[in-house]
C-alpha cells in the first residue's frame, strides 16, 4: 500500500504509527520527516493504493507521539491533535493534546472537538473503539511516569458530550481492552504492583469493575479477551510467557500456560482473532521476531507467514543469565550470550547494553550486530536494571526519582559481574545506551570511569538540573523529579553527569551521539557534555561527538541514517579495544 522510500527517495520519510479501517479498505498512516516524529495522518485507499484527500497535519510528536481510530463503518475517525500556531504560544505546540473527529470528505477546519481541553499539558493520548463502534475509550498518560487516567465516551453521542472518566491516575489501572462480551478488561496495579485484572461491565460509567484475577508472581504486561478465553503475556525478569483462562460469565477458571515457539523470549502485540485464537508476535536472543498464531482449540502456537527468515544462525552461541548484586543487596539479572566453549579468562572484548528507566524493560531479542561482535570473539551483555518493568511498578519504583542512583548501582554490579566471573576486564569492556540508556551511561562514566575502556551514549540526557527546561522535558518530571522540590534537586544534582565531571580525570574514550531533530532529547546535552569532557580530561583517549542534521531521537530517523550510526560506533569500539574485523 505505501512504500516510505518510494514516496520520498532520499529516504528521510518515515511511518510513525498506521491504523486499518474495520473493513481493511482503507489505511490511515502517520508520516514524518528527517526524525522529527512531527507526523500527518495520510489516509490511503488499499485497493488502489492512492491517498484521499484527506490530510490531517500534526496529528502525532516526538514524546506524547500520536493515536487514531475509525468509526465502525469507516467513514470517519477520531484523532490527536495537537495545537496548530496561533492556537497556544510556540513553546507549547507540542503539547495539549486533544481528540478530534473527522469525517471523510470534509474539510479539515471543520472537524469536531471531542476531548481533551482539561488534560494536562503533558498529557499522552491513545485511542481504542469497541468492537461494536459504540464506545471509543481513551487512555492518557500523564507524562512519561507510568501514571494513566481512562475515559468512555459515547461514539454516537461524541457532539454533545457523552464523555465519563472511569479511572484517575490515582487508581492506578493502566491498561484496558474491550472484550468480546462488551465488557471492559483492565489490568491494575492498585495494590498489585504486578498486575491484577478486572472487568468492568456495560455501563461503564455506573458501574464498578470486579476482580477477576489477583496479582500473581509475575508481571502482567498485556492481554486480550476473546469469546471463551482471557490470555494474558507475563513476565518475569524480563522474559515472557503467554498465558489463558477459560472466560465463562465474566469469570476465570482453568489457567493454562500457551505453548510458545522459544524457551526464553519476549511476547508482545497480542491481538484477539477469529473466535478464539490470538495473534502474537514473540522474540529471542537466536531467533528473528515474527508472528504466531495461538490457536485456541489445538492449545499449540502456529507460524504465520510474518516472520523474518533467519540470514545467519545462532546454534553456535550460549545464552547465559548471570545474577549480580546490587550495592543495597538487591539481585539484578543480567543476560550474556558468547560464543560456546569460551574460556572466561577475562580476555574477551564486552560490550554491557543498560536502560533502566520509564517503566521499560531490555527483553529478549536479536540484533544482527551481536553476531557480528561475537564472531569477533566478543561478549555481548545486556542488564535487566531497576527502573525498568522486568519486575513490576515496584522495580521501576525502585529506579525512579529520588531513587535514580539504585540504577547506576545496578549496572556497575553487573559490569563488575562480568570481570569478576572472568568474561572481560576493565581495559575490555565497553558500555552502550541510548535516551535515559544515554544518561545512565553519563553516570557510570562519571561515577566509575576506571571500570569501561570505551564508553558509546547516544541522544543522552546529562544536564539534569536543567532537562525539565528544555523542549519537552516538562514530559521527563514524572520520571526523574524537578528541581522546584528540595530533596529531588539534590537527587538530580547528586547524579546529574555534567555536574560531576572531574578536572584532571582520566576518562575513559568516549563516544556521544546526537540528531539535530531529536524531539525527545535536545541535543544541547550532548554538545555541552563533550565539550566538558574535552576540557577536563587528562588521559590521551578520544572523546568525540558525531552529530546528524537529518535525523532525530531513533524511531523516526532514515534507516540509512540508523545504519550510519551503527557503523561508526562499532567502527569506534572495535578500533579502541583493539579488535580486528574479520569475516
Amino acid at each position: 500500500v505505501l512504500d516510505p522510500n518510494e514516496l520520498d527517495p532520499s529516504g528521510k520519510t518515515t511511518i510513525d504509527f498506521f491504523v486499518p479501517s474495520r473493513d481493511g479498505k482503507r489505511v490511515a498512516v502517520s508520516l514524518s520527516s528527517g526524525g522529527t516524529e512531527s507526523g500527518d495522518l495520510h489516509i490511503y485507499n488499499v485497493a488502489t493504493a492512492k491517498a484521499l484527500p484527506d490530510l490531517i497535519p500534526r496529528v502525532n510528536a516526538g514524546t506524547a507521539g500520536g493515536s487514531m481510530a475509525w468509526t465502525a463503518d469507516g467513514s470517519g475517525f477520531w484523532y490527536t491533535r495537537y495545537p496548530r500556531a496561533g492556537e497556544r504560544p510556540a513553546a507549547d505546540l507540542e503539547f495539549y493534546q486533544q481528540v478530534y473527529f473527522h469525517k471523510l470528505g470534509t474539510p479539515t477546519a471543520s472537524d469536531l472537538y471531542v476531548f481533551g481541553k482539561d488534560l494536562p499539558r503533558i498529557a499522552e493520548i491513545r485511542l481504542r473503539a469497541s468492537p461494536d463502534g459504540q464506545t471509543l475509550l481513551v487512555t492518557v498518560e500523564n507524562g512519561d511516569g507510568g501514571e494513566f487516567a481512562l475515559y468512555a465516551i459515547d461514539a454516537r453521542n461524541h457532539a454533545k458530550g457523552g464523555t465519563a472518566q472511569l479511572f484517575r491516575f490515582a487508581d492506578k489501572v493502566v491498561k484496558g481492552i474491550f472484550g468480546a462480551d462488551g465488557a471492559l478488561y483492565l489490568i491494575s496495579h492498585q495494590d498489585a504492583p504486578k498486575g491484577a485484572i478486572w472487568r468492568l461491565a456495560v455501563p461503564y460509567a455506573t458501574s464498578k469493575p470486579a476482580l477477576i484475577l489477583a496479582e500473581g508472581e509475575r508481571v502482567i504486561n498485556d492481554i486480550a479477551a476473546t469469546r471463551s478465553y482471557l490470555y494474558l503475556i507475563e513476565q518475569l525478569g524480563g522474559l515472557s510467557r503467554l498465558r489463558s483462562f477459560h472466560l465463562t460469565g465474566g469469570k476465570v477458571s482453568s489457567p493454562e500456560v500457551a505453548t510458545t515457539p522459544y524457551p526464553v523470549s519476549s511476547i508482545f502485540a497480542l491481538r484477539p482473532i477469529g473466535a478464539d485464537d490470538v495473534l502474537y508476535v514473540t522474540r529471542s536472543y537466536t531467533a528473528t521476531p515474527g508472528w504466531f498464531r495461538y490457536v485456541a482449540k489445538a492449545r499449540h502456537s502456529t507460524p504465520t507467514a510474518l516472520i523474518q527468515p533467519m540470514a545467519f544462525t545462532m546454534d553456535d552461541v550460549d545464552v547465559v543469565r548471570e545474577t549480580c548484586t546490587s550495592a543495597d543487596g538487591t539481585e539484578v539479572p543480567l543476560n550474556i550470550l558468547h560464543k560456546r566453549g569460551i574460556a572466561r579468562d577475562g580476555s574477551h572484548p564486552a560490550l554491557l547494553h543498560g536502560y533502566g528507566g520509564y517503566n521499560i524493560g531490555l527483553t529478549p531479542h536479536l540484533h544482527p550486530l551481536a553476531r557480528m561482535w561475537i564472531d569477533q570473539g566478543g561478549i555481548w551483555a545486556e542488564a535487566n536494571l531497576r527502573g525498568g518493568n522486568e519486575f513490576g511498578d515496584a522495580w521501576h519504583d525502585a529506579g525512579r526519582l529520588a531513587s535514580k542512583q539504585r540504577v547506576f548501582d545496578d549496572f556497575y554490579a553487573c559490569a563488575r559481574t562480568l570481570v569478576d566471573k572472568g568474561y572481560t576486564e576493565p581495559a575490555r569492556l565497553a558500555i552502550q545506551g541510548r535516551s535515559n540508556g544515554g544518561l545512565l551511561m553519563g553516570a557510570a562514566l562519571v561515577q566509575h570511569p576506571e571500570m569501561y575502556r570505551v564508553v558509546v551514549a547516544h541522544s543522552g540526557i546529562y544536564d539534569m538540573l536543567r532537562a525539565e527546561l528544555t523542549s519537552n522535558g516538562a514530559f521527563n518530571v514524572t520520571e526523574y523529579g524537578t528541581v522546584k522540590e528540595p530533596t529531588l534537586f539534590r537527587a538530580l544534582y547528586a547524579y546529574s553527569p555534567y555536574h560531576h565531571v572531574a578536572d584532571g580525570m582520566a576518562y575513559p574514550a568516549v563516544l556521544l551521539t546526537a540528531g539535530a531533530n531529536d524531539p525527545r532529547v535536545d541535543p544541547c546535552n550532548s554538545r555541552k557534555m563533550a565539550a566538558r569532557l574535552q576540557a577536563a580530561n587528562s588521559s590521551n583517549q578520544p572523546i568525540l561527538l558525531r552529530t546528524s542534521n537529518d535525523v532525530g531521537h531513533s524511531g523516526g530517523s532514515p534507516l540509512s541514517a540508523v545504519i550510519d550510526e551503527m557503523t561508526d560506533t562499532f567502527a569506534f569500539v572495535m578500533s579502541e579495544l583493539g579488535m580486528h574485523y574479520t569475516d
